[in-house]
């Protein structure tokens, strides 16, 4: 990696230079060097536990944008071998690899470069102080704490292993993936479960609350990931500014309840609810007004498969316009609450927790039989377990 140039000192060799690369001692570079650097330089500061020149220095030392990594935990973009040897060793021992070659450890990089661009989950952002995180100068390499490291790195480390020539065993890089989540306990392999059934058939999923950050960003894993085709409630205008706010490139399928000619909707709302006292306004009021009752109109006719909602709504207000458009199956009397309940080798259905107060005996088997059913989607043997409070 030796280059012949006439630079003798750091000082020489940084003025002008786009990347610093230190793995020396703390100190040794100053905020002279990082102005002398091009724009928007790149600085790996590596040195542990004090990095050759401190972050907040760099940071201030250019008014353009420095992309500044350290070992430590305590700044941004922490590079650490937390996030290559376990995956790199792993994906290799798994196809019995000759050797560590430069193509696994660069499948390994490349594949951590890719992962860093992907939205990040709820609980990677809570474990970090549940402060926002997307791809940008703050966070070019993933957190060492995302399980998805593990799912990404390993994969691409085995491939890399098969096409250089140095495995022993021979795997298909999605089959391997589910075998580590496998290892993980039973509520890794659940969804991994629902994940494969959901991407075999994709439903449409209208998303009621279409405006909040969670809900955009949840609609962009699943078009991401080939899921579900969302369908975001809402004013276009704001649910695209805030998907770019939050560096999401995606255009999802849009609703604005509050536009456009709902006719149709609200004649069915009215068909459906008229023997009960709503008028053909209120009806209106309600289609163009709550998209609660906008995605069951939408679910009782067709045009989605499924709908998403109570995310800020009191659980009342979520649960009372499907009931009352989409209503029950056609072997059920009774709607039920179920938690899906992930330990990590065991999975609990518990129902009914959030809608019958006091259920009489025909209404607990009804329910116990619907959970069943719905367990057994899962590919879980039920075993149903009464208990009286």
């Amino acid at each position: 990696f030796a280059a012949d140039v006439s630079a003798k000192t750091l000082t020489e060799a940084m003025n002008g230079a786009d990347v610093f690369v230190g793995l020396s001692v703390g100190g040794v570079v100053d905020e002279d060097m990082i102005r002398s650097m091009a724009d928007n330089p790149i600085v790996f500061a590596m040195a542990n536990p004090d990095p050759e020149i401190q972050y907040a220095k760099a940071k201030a030392a250019r008014d353009d944008t420095v992309i500044m990594a350290t070992g430590r935990s305590d700044y941004p973009n922490q590079v650490n071998n937390v996030l290559g040897f376990p995956f790199i060793f792993r994906g290799a021992l798994d196809v019995r690899a000759t050797e560590i070659n430069e193509a696994m450890k660069r499948a390994a990089a490349e594949a951590l470069a890719e992962l860093a661009r992907k939205d990040v989950p709820d609980a990677v952002i809570k474990a970090y102080g549940d402060e926002p995180i997307q791809f940008g100068p703050e966070y070019v390499i993933p957190k060492p704490l995302d399980p998805r490291v593990l799912f990404e790195v390993a994969p691409a480390v085995a491939t890399a292993a098969i096409e250089s020539g140095c495995a022993r065993e021979q795997v298909d890089s999605q089959t391997y993936q589910e075998q580590l989540e496998a290892r993980l306990g039973t509520s890794r392999e659940v969804m991994r479960v629902i994940l494969n059934k959901a991407k075999s058939e994709p439903k449409r999923v209208a998303l009621a609350e279409g405006s909040d950050e969670k809900i955009i960003r949840a609609a962009y894993q699943m078009q991401e990931q080939g899921i579900a085709v969302p369908i975001l409630l809402g004013d276009g205008d704001e649910i695209q500014n805030t998907a770019r706010s939050l560096g999401l490139q995606f255009s999802p399928q849009v609703f604005d309840p509050d536009s456009g000619n709902w006719d149709g909707y609200i004649d069915r709302l009215f068909e459906l609810r008229q023997r009960n006292g709503i008028t053909r306004r209120e009806a209106k009021d309600l289609i163009t007004g709550n998209t609660n009752y906008f995605a069951s109109v939408m679910v009782e006719q067709g045009d989605a498969d499924a709908m998403l909602t109570g995310l800020t709504n009191h659980y009342p207000s979520a649960l009372r316009p499907p009931l009352q458009v989409i209503g029950t199956g056609p072997e059920t009397t009774h709607a039920a609450g179920v938690y899906l309940l992930t330990f990590k080798n065991r999975v609990i259905f518990a129902a009914d927790t959030t809608v019958n107060v006091d259920p009489g005996a025909a209404e607990l088997a009804e329910i116990t039989q619907s959970t069943a059913a719905l367990a057994r989607r899962f590919n879980i043997e039920p075993r149903a377990a009464m208990l009286s409070y």
